[in-house]
């Protein structure tokens, strides 16, 4: 069965805050949307809601970091990369401080509140940011590895988390070497994942099969640092690049992935498949992932024109 990100991830901190005392949880008044409230319950001397203010937020959680403490903010993605951006640019980047900003109900599965809600630009403020390392899970085991990873840092990492259950992928076997994870070996296209479209991405493959059309599949959580070398080496072999994300293509992971190829010497064909520039809508998550091309379809069809099969 199943298990919503976010009830895997609020679950892994309370695990986590047995054992680490240093470890303080602030959320921004949707604790029980996040599900930091579960920690809250069990440790609420070392947990915080400043209300809503995510501003605010982040200010007291640098202020935590700087006393030893090592704090995980917890709000909507929408708000932590928009409200919060300023302050985390110049307390948590610029003075490296060890955070991790869990950003909860990623992409367009903050569903039915719509475009105020929705978070499609998250990953490229978020990467953009010096000394930020962004982790894009693409399923709870995913979540709480991130979790597990982030809190070893010495500097800042985003986390982006989404609201819904997703199926899981196969489990990396070492999350903190921060790879490329091969789902699937093929010869004819690479198509890279992140986050949640992983799974959309599985179940293209077996459309892909039945046109010919043998798909090499990475999962790549880490947007930054980006595993250039080893989406490299699968590129190498199949002479074409499809990435998907469920963000804005502007800025996105399939701009991560670009710009480390193109420090490597190789030609192929590419695509991204991913929201184009504009702002999205109200109504339900899959019926909306459908809309903007990250279904297990549209994402056949769009491999099937690169590969000239159509």
């Amino acid at each position: 069965m199943s298990v919503a990100m976010r009830d895997a991830f609020g679950a892994k901190l309370t695990e986590l805050g047995k054992t680490n005392d240093k470890l303080v949880v602030l959320d921004a008044d949707v604790s029980s949307s996040t599900k930091s409230g579960l920690f809250g319950k069990a440790f609420p001397d070392r947990f915080f809601n400043v209300g809503v203010a995510e501003a605010n937020l982040v200010g007291v959680a640098a202020g935590l970091a700087a006393n030893g403490y090592h704090p995980v903010v917890n709000a909507f993605a929408i708000f932590l990369a928009l409200k919060s951006l300023d302050q985390i640019r110049n307390v948590f980047c610029y003075n490296k401080l060890p955070i991790v900003i869990a950003g909860a109900y990623g992409g367009l599965s903050d569903s039915f509140d719509g475009a105020s809600h929705q978070s499609i630009s998250d990953i490229a403020l978020m990467r953009v940011m010096p000394n930020m390392e962004v982790i894009v899970p693409a399923d709870s085991r995913q979540a709480e590895l991130a979790l597990e990873y982030a809190l070893t840092r010495k500097n800042p990492v985003y986390i982006r988390l989404n609201r819904n259950a997703m199926p899981a992928v196969a489990e990396p076997a070492d999350f903190g070497a921060k790879k490329v994870i091969t789902l699937k070996e093929g010869k004819d296209v690479t198509i890279a994942a992140n986050g949640i479209t992983t799974s959309m991405v599985m179940d293209a493959v077996a459309l892909l099969e039945k046109k010919g059309i043998d798909a090499e599949v990475l999962s790549i959580p880490f947007v930054k640092p980006l595993d250039a070398e080893g989406l490299a080496a699968s590129v190498k072999k199949t002479g074409r690049l499809v990435t998907v994300e469920e963000h804005l293509v502007a800025g996105g992971f399939g701009s991560a992935c670009l710009e480390g190829l193109s420090k490597m010497k190789m030609t192929y064909d590419f695509d991204a498949i991913g929201i184009e520039d504009r702002f999205t809508e109200t109504g339900p998550y899959d019926a909306l992932l459908a809309k903007y091309g990250l279904s297990a379809e549209a994402i056949t069809e769009r491999v099937v024109t690169l590969c000239g099969k159509n």
